[in-house]
């Protein structure tokens, strides 16, 4: 999860490296990427085409009925998992790196089971490609801004980080009281999402080595889940 991001210089970033090895960098960390994202998409595809989720939800709902407790526990799952995730992947051995960007993508399969359940069985059939389509666009063009203006973007850090806190404070309350998360939330979390797109991407450029790509794929993979996480809520919401 996009929580407890780093941006203090890092010796040996990419920015210093040689052009070739810059680049080097850069092109596995986007393999990397693309191969989380492939990798998501198959389990969700394995998970939905055999019936799982239907399987996962009522094991879940018959287990712990009441569903804010359900998703306080998987809130703190979640995040708990996304702390260790990013902890192996910055390890310099690469079997802890991998098995982190592994759990990062997993975590997030898991999670996901929520919204795409409700997008493929009760929202218009173009919600979920829109979503997808619409994350794509964005994280582009966000990724864009960064390789073109090289802009380092680590003075993001506490905006983000005091915008997650208080997202999360919000997001226990509405678990506590019970009242929905609107529309307003939703749009509030793109953008903190996107803040979290520029400030990854930007590491990978400023705050990484030339030698973590598979920390780097994974910082930029949790953004893009975030996003897409909450562009489809916002899709969602208004069907």
């Amino acid at each position: 999860m996009a929580f407890g991001a780093t941006a203090e210089p890092i010796p040996n970033a990419a920015i210093n490296a040689s052009v070739d090895a810059r680049g080097a960098f850069i092109i596995k960390t986007y393999v990397h990427l693309v191969a989380a994202v492939f990798a998501f998409v198959a389990i969700e595809t394995v998970i939905f085409g055999l019936g799982l989720d239907q399987v996962f939800l009522e094991t879940v709902y018959s287990t712990i009925p009441d569903s804010r407790i359900v998703w306080g526990i998987v809130l703190v799952l979640f995040i708990g998992s996304g702390y260790l995730a990013q902890r192996l992947a910055n390890q310099d051995n690469a079997m802890l790196a991998y098995a982190g960007l592994g759990i990062e993508v997993l975590s997030w399969s898991v999670v996901f089971i929520w919204p795409l359940y409700f997008a493929v069985h009760y929202s218009s059939p173009d919600v979920l490609p829109t979503a997808a389509i619409t994350t794509v666009v964005v994280f582009g063009g966000l990724t864009g801004i960064v390789f073109l203006t090289r802009k380092d973007f680590s003075f993001l850090k506490g905006i983000l980080g005091v915008g997650a806190l208080v997202a999360l404070a919000v997001i226990v309350c509405s678990l506590i009281f019970g009242f929905q998360l609107g529309i307003f939330f939703m749009g509030a979390m793109v953008l903190l999402a996107s803040g979290y797109v520029l400030f990854y991407t930007s590491n990978v450029l400023h705050h990484y080595r030339t030698d973590q790509y598979v920390a780097a794929s994974l910082a930029l993979f949790s953004s893009l889940a975030l996003l897409f996480w909450y562009i489809l809520q916002l899709f969602m919401s208004r069907r």
